[in-house]
């Protein structure tokens, strides 16, 4: 009996660890938002020859080969005043004409906060605080980022999507000599992918070559506040690759490489560097995702690295060499995506991009239950209910092997009091306990390890349910009934935590006591070790273990009845 309740234990041990490995150690709180400031001037540019990966010394833009090795510095300076915003049911942005880089961009469907719906979620910002921004440019022997950040005119500064338009786009016009280069962003009403074209007309004498590249700057500063029993998400870069279909690079892998390449006095070692075809770049956040997805059909060659700037990172791609014979046009694009984490969306967006919606190692489970628990969401309306629907389809699935792990522990419960007699009996003869036990087991045709091996069983259906809760970007924002407005975060007034420990309470009385006063203790204590976890847990996920709690003690206690009916042998 011992042994079988120190396995129980340990099962229940073994899933709290599991769930407090998603937590982190209390984080800053939220700095306070400084006014939008501009980028006053373009980083200097020393070009050196290499592989199109390769960075250049103080300098956040990528380097391509046969460039100059002149070097200069931009000094223009672009006011608030000359800065390009753009508006559409999707999107509220700030381009910089030095670069036409996106420097600030904010979700008019996503409130910052529940209460605060005219605040718009900003995902990119570029404030004194903070950097977080989204730049592209051409490079390599005729690009426009080569001895400089290039300063594009527009028509006008303020454009918006007009009620009926479908389409909108913005051009940023640059001459260099007698080429006409056009920074083309196209906006699509209820989209979040933005598509950026280089429309070069080459009217010289020469061939244009050149190569597009796009890359997320960004600080590591972590703006969601969490306290030492909240979930802290992942923060930090993603890719795909030929190897692995999703693959992490925080920034501390960023900064130990950096380090490492620092202490070598070799450069060139700094950086995470991929080649693909196709592919896509992403910088992932707590429901939301920013990612640059160069052409499907190209070689893009990818570097993730430390900027020389303190606490700067920096990710992205460099395309395939592209060339405009004299007197053509030509056309080099990416789309770059910035908003939620909608599964579905990514999914047709590029291969795998999906994946930045992280369910985790147990995906495979994740996926599927993600995708009834949006189907039920549709018949129902709430994701609360949708949530309990969900929560009745996998105790259905699972209705014959609970119902075998609980007529174990029924009859291990009606055991209960012959155990503890010969415990008692044989006091401290552990072997001649043991023969005992293992005989009453054979008679009574119980099974010790029935009552453990299908909850273990049904473990990884439970453990991928909490990852969907969590990831779920439909769930933020999101009521149920009543106090509850928002099932991503916790419920204000912890009803729902204390209902759960109830439940558990209950759950324990209808199991097996153990006979060990110490592992009497620490079962009768987990009811508030939980509840207590459970307490800054978000109301969608506790809604989930509330109702999974309900329905097996609905079930428990009419097997219990069942095996507590049925002859004893004597």
């Amino acid at each position: 009996m011992d042994w079988q309740k120190n396995l129980l234990i340990a099962a229940i041990l073994a899933t709290l660890l599991m769930l407090v490995i998603r937590w982190h150690e209390y984080q800053e709180k939220l700095p306070v938002p400084g006014t939008a400031v501009t980028q006053t001037t373009s980083p200097s540019v020393n070009p050196t020859s290499g592989s199109p990966t390769d960075a250049v010394a103080n300098t956040d833009i990528p380097v391509a080969a046969n460039t100059s090795s002149e070097s200069e510095k931009n000094t223009q300076v672009a006011t608030a005043a000359q800065m390009i915003n753009v508006k559409t049911d999707s999107l509220d942005l700030t381009i910089n004409p030095v670069g036409g880089d996106i420097v600030q961009l904010a979700l008019p469907r996503h409130f910052l906060k529940l209460d605060t719906p005219d605040q718009p979620f900003v995902l990119l910002d570029n404030r004194n605080n903070h950097t977080y921004l989204a730049q592209s440019g051409l490079i390599g022997p005729n690009g426009t980022d080569v001895k400089s950040r290039p300063v594009f005119s527009s028509e006008k500064q303020e454009y918006s999507l007009s009620e009926g338009q479908n389409q909108l786009q913005v051009d940023l016009v640059l001459q260099q000599g007698e080429v006409k280069i056009t920074k083309r962003f196209t906006f699509t009403r209820g989209e979040y992918l933005i598509n950026v074209e280089y429309l070069i007309d080459n009217q010289s004498s020469n061939n244009w070559s050149g190569r597009i590249y796009g890359q997320i700057k960004r600080d590591s500063q972590n703006f969601v506040k969490v306290s030492a029993l909240e979930m802290n998400p992942y923060l930090g870069a993603a890719i795909t690759t030929p190897d692995e279909k999703y693959k992490k690079i925080t920034f501390a892998d960023m900064r130990e490489k950096y380090d490492e390449a620092q202490s070598l006095n070799n450069r060139d070692l700094r950086s995470f560097n991929f080649s693909n075809t196709g592919g896509w770049i992403a910088m992932v956040q707590h429901y939301f995702v920013s990612a640059w997805i160069p052409d499907a059909n190209s070689n893009n060659s990818y570097y993730l690295h430390k900027s020389d700037e303190n606490d700067l990172y920096l990710m992205g791609f460099i395309g395939n060499i592209t060339e405009v014979a004299p007197g053509t046009q030509g056309v080099i694009s990416a789309n770059f995506y910035a908003g939620p984490k909608d599964t579905e969306r990514l999914e047709q967006i590029s291969p795998y991009l999906d994946l930045t919606v992280d369910y985790g190692w147990l995906w495979w489970v994740a996926k599927p239950l993600f995708f009834v628990l949006k189907w039920i969401h549709e018949l129902v309306g709430n994701w609360g209910l949708a949530i309990i629907g969900l929560t009745l389809i996998v105790k259905a699935l699972f209705f014959k092997l609970s119902a075998t792990s609980y007529k174990s522990m029924a009859k291990m419960r009606k055991l209960a009091p012959k155990m503890a007699e010969m415990k008692e009996r044989y006091g401290d003869d552990r072997q001649k306990f043991s023969q005992e036990m293992m005989k009453l087991y054979k008679t009574e045709k119980v099974n010790p390890f029935g009552g453990c091996l299908p909850l273990l069983i049904q473990m990884p259906v439970f453990l991928a349910l909490y990852y969907v809760l969590m990831e779920s970007v439909e769930l933020r924002h999101s009521p149920f009934f009543g106090w509850i407005l928002d099932l991503s975060v916790k419920d204000p007034y912890f009803v729902l935590p204390i209902i759960y420990g109830i439940t558990m309470y209950f759950m324990q009385k209808l199991n097996p006591q153990p006979t060990d006063p110490m592992q009497a203790r620490i079962m009768n204590m987990l009811p508030f070790v939980f509840t207590f976890m459970f307490l800054w847990f978000p109301a969608g996920l506790v809604l989930y273990w509330v109702t999974n709690n309900t329905l097996s003690i609905i079930q428990q206690y009419i097997i219990t009845k069942q095996i507590d009916a049925e002859p004893t042998a004597k």
